[in-house]
């Protein structure tokens, strides 16, 4: 008798799965219902049963998107070195690029969606303060110098230019920017325009890291930067899956 209950949730989250990759590709604004239905190919009224209407599936892929956010914010707790600050923020960017639909679209998401609007103000404030507790953890390890009042202002720079890295990418190359083949590169810019809003504050051999990790990065891959690459990616992964 749990068979049919366990085909619905089945089917409802392949719904979210294929709706986010629509959004992701073709921006929400332009992604209909029907569209939806046909790259799934179920009925449209197979869809409704699941989600009667479509800012239901913006809602639920933004429930899914918070709860990764939440679970991967706690990594930095555990930041002291540049290193571990680049992996903390690539993980970020990861995580952004994978519904990057919310900022590509965010302007439109707000004005019309109630629950983002409000919501989105929590992960502003959530990102703010686990980027202060990143720059704290750095302070500790003896890695940058800020005073109280460099650390809010730096804080707070460093959110906003994660909160529109993507902005700024896809208006570089409307095109092409947010495809999937271009992800590699994006992220790597995104880290690192990131963390040069530190290069004043890290100490030396802390801030040559930081270039040797950029430049290992940018290159073809060598074992450390594949290594690095890898534990990003494992703990992105693991993260989600807490999440959910």
């Amino acid at each position: 008798m749990a068979t049919p209950v366990k085909k619905t949730r089945r089917t409802a989250e392949r719904i979210l799965d294929v709706t986010l990759e629509l959004f992701n590709r073709f921006g929400e604004p332009n992604v209909s219902t029907t569209l939806i239905s046909a790259e799934l190919n179920i009925s449209t009224g197979n869809l409704y049963y699941h989600y009667p209407a479509k800012d239901l599936l913006v809602d639920r892929l933004f429930d899914r998107y918070e709860a990764s956010l939440d679970a991967l914010l706690k990594a930095a707790d555990d930041v002291r070195d540049v290193e571990d600050a680049w992996l903390f923020f690539h993980m970020l960017f990861e995580l952004i690029w994978q519904y990057r639909f919310l900022y590509r679209d965010l302007n439109d998401l707000l004005s019309k969606n109630r629950r983002i609007e409000t919501h989105f103000q929590y992960v502003l404030k959530e990102k703010t303060q686990a980027v202060q507790r990143v720059l704290a953890g750095l302070g500790r390890g003896n890695a940058v110098r800020l005073s109280a009042a460099e650390a809010e202002s730096v804080a707070t720079a460093m959110v906003v230019v994660s909160t529109y890295w993507l902005s700024y990418e896809y208006v570089r190359d409307p095109r092409h920017a947010l495809e999937p083949e271009n992800a590699g590169a994006a992220l790597l810019r995104g880290a690192s325009h990131v963390l040069s809003l530190l290069a004043p504050y890290f100490e030396p051999a802390q801030k040559q890291h930081l270039l040797g990790l950029a430049q290992a990065y940018s290159k073809t891959p060598s074992p450390a930067a594949s290594a690095a690459r890898r534990a990003s990616s494992t703990a992105a992964s693991h993260a989600s899956r807490v999440a959910q």
